[in-house]
């Protein structure tokens, strides 16, 4: 419930809108029932009695109250759905928001596609209970007591007869209640599942073509869909349930209303108009009932929604900007890492204990086997994460007192995959840079070997390069990312494994690209090839997330048994 009432602060600053729409209830309800109530003198005195003079003010006044009711139906309609719509982008907005301040570990432990699922599906699921719940409570329930006191006015002991039904009712709800709530939260989940094998598989697409496993995949997705199906009609089925049931009850006392209020009507104790109106008023009544069961099934919805969505806007970043946060000064002196240590699950260390400094205007190598730590260390220099133990610093200064602004703005990081956006090459080159004008953008590409190939394009500098950058080679996307770290002109640079999966040809033009932006900056590499760091000023030979040895290439070849390993592993000469 709590969660509940959290969605609907989300109305608070609609409320005008939200206090019209209900005004506009109110009139539906009350033109509604005035038509219920129009029946009775329609038919005791024109049909019954014959009273012709009184046939065209009835009819007048049903139109009358037709057209009025069309009115207010369609205003309470339009504003609720502008509420439901607003509050949703409201939402929306401020989850998205909330998952670009989350940490770098958030998204590590959580599915791209589920999060997806969230901000889509479940979201979708709130802007019908934020509409729905609001009409069926206010507008429905407001017709069943208008229609109750038009019941009560026609006969109030027929009306007492039609209450039997309703304890039955309540019961049937709780119960329905409860299964609908279990069964809504899991489906969600499942539509999560589903949301986060589309985008993996797609993503994926061109690994599963080349090891043909098509058919894996859809015989994969096939039993999904079918525990999919399986649960969502076992949802179904307990949410149409109330419906039929409802009606039955309804009809059973209807039925019970005929028999004695035709008996009443033939021994002359009620007219025919009373007889027919109470019938009439008794059927449109059960139709609101029916909508507010259906407020039960929105609402446990709404419920499963909600704790899905608040456990993202709950979620505390781990990485936190302090309030005395200032701004980091220009890079003058060195880099410090002392003492470093870093669990991404706790009692499981990846870094233990990392000791190296680098110096301003150094070209300084972190070597190692595959999954001893050397990413985590330039996380950790990024403040994507915080170490557990120890401390990095700048120029003596802990990176935490630094905003994350300015420390990452100093920054220019080339990483082995390549993240472009389905935008521009233009727009891709200058992605975080302000009122950037197109001169400086053409020669950031040319100082990365990248404006040969970007004026073969279709539309050059405009040319829309597709998710990912699919349209373009790695060599090609690889370069677009590096003259988009020159354009920054950072201070510090940060290489991680930038030519490693790059054929002979693309390696030379990007090698060429990556020695012209690290004139002049302090850089910090991680190269898989050790012959792109022997000219480094300092090499860190890191193995078992602990640091085994420091030196130039030359030393390391005498003193590092394991860089000597791992060098000549590579047969290089």
């Amino acid at each position: 419930m709590e969660n509940l009432k959290r969605l609907f602060n989300y109305l608070k600053p609609y409320k005008r809108k939200f206090i019209y729409a209900m005004f506009c209830m109110v009139f539906v309800a009350m033109f509604q029932s005035l038509i219920m109530l129009l029946i009775k003198p329609a038919m005791d005195k024109i049909f019954a009695l014959k009273q012709k003079e009184f046939l065209l003010p009835i009819a007048a006044g049903i139109i009358i109250t037709g057209f009025l009711k069309f009115v207010f139906s369609y205003l309470q309609s339009y504003l609720l759905s502008w509420m439901g719509q607003a509050v949703v982008r409201d939402l929306r907005n401020e989850m998205y928001e909330k998952l670009m301040n989350l940490s770098m570990n958030y998204f590590i432990k959580s599915s791209t596609g589920k999060l997806i699922s969230r901000l889509t599906y479940d979201v979708s699921l709130i802007q019908r209970a934020i509409v729905m719940i609001p009409r069926n409570t206010l507008r429905d329930g407001l017709y069943v007591i208008f229609y109750l006191g038009i019941l009560f006015y026609l006969n109030w002991i027929w009306t007492l007869a039609i209450f039997v039904a309703f304890p039955i009712i309540s019961i049937v709800i709780l119960k329905i209640g409860k299964k609908i709530k279990r069964r809504a939260k899991r489906v969600q989940e499942l539509t999560a599942d589903i949301y986060s094998i589309l985008q993996e598989k797609i993503t994926g697409i061109k690994l599963i073509k080349s090891v043909v496993t098509e058919k894996e995949e859809i015989e994969k997705m096939q039993v999904q869909n079918h525990d999919y199906f399986n649960l969502l009609m076992r949802l179904t089925k307990a949410d149409i349930l109330q419906s039929p049931l409802i009606e039955f009850l309804g009809v059973t006392g209807v039925a019970i209303i005929v028999v004695w209020g035709g008996m009443s009507v033939m021994n002359g104790s009620s007219t025919l108009g009373t007889f027919i109106a109470f019938i009439a008023t008794s059927i449109s009544m059960y139709r609101p009932v029916k909508s507010l069961t259906d407020v039960n099934t929105d609402i446990q919805t709404a419920f499963a929604a909600a704790e899905r969505i608040f456990e993202i806007l709950d979620e505390k970043p781990t990485v936190i900007e302090i309030p005395q946060a200032v701004e980091m000064p220009e890079f003058k002196n060195e880099i410090i890492f002392e003492n470093v240590s870093f669990e991404y699950v706790s009692g499981k260390p990846v870094l233990s204990n990392i000791n190296f400094t680098v110096k301003k205007g150094e070209v300084v190598a972190i070597v190692g086997p595959s999954g001893c730590g050397k990413t985590t260390i330039i996380n950790l220099l990024a403040r994507f994460f915080d170490p557990t133990h120890g401390i990095v610093s700048i120029d003596g200064a802990d990176i935490k007192n630094f905003t994350l602004k300015s420390l990452r703005c100093q920054m220019g990081i080339v990483t082995q995959e390549t993240i472009l956006f389905n935008d521009t090459v233009s727009n891709n080159i200058s992605y975080g840079m302000q009122n950037t004008n197109f001169t400086d953008i053409e020669t950031a590409a040319k100082k990365a070997n990248a404006g040969y190939f970007i004026e073969k394009l279709p539309k050059k500098y405009d040319t829309v390069i597709g998710e990912r950058g699919v349209t373009l080679s790695g060599g090609e996307r690889q370069r677009l990312a590096i003259a988009r770290v020159i354009l920054r002109n950072p201070q510090i640079l940060i290489l991680d494994e930038a030519t490693s999966a790059l054929d002979s040809e693309s390696e030379m033009l990007v090698q060429d690209a990556l020695s012209r932006i690290m004139e002049g900056k302090t850089t910090v590499v991680i190269a898989h090839r050790l012959s792109t760091v022997k000219s480094a000023d300092k090499i860190i030979v890191i193995a078992q997330g602990k640091t085994v040895a420091i030196g130039t290439h030359s030393e390391l070849i005498e003193k590092s048994s394991l860089y000597k390993q791992l060098y000549e592993l590579q047969d290089i000469t």
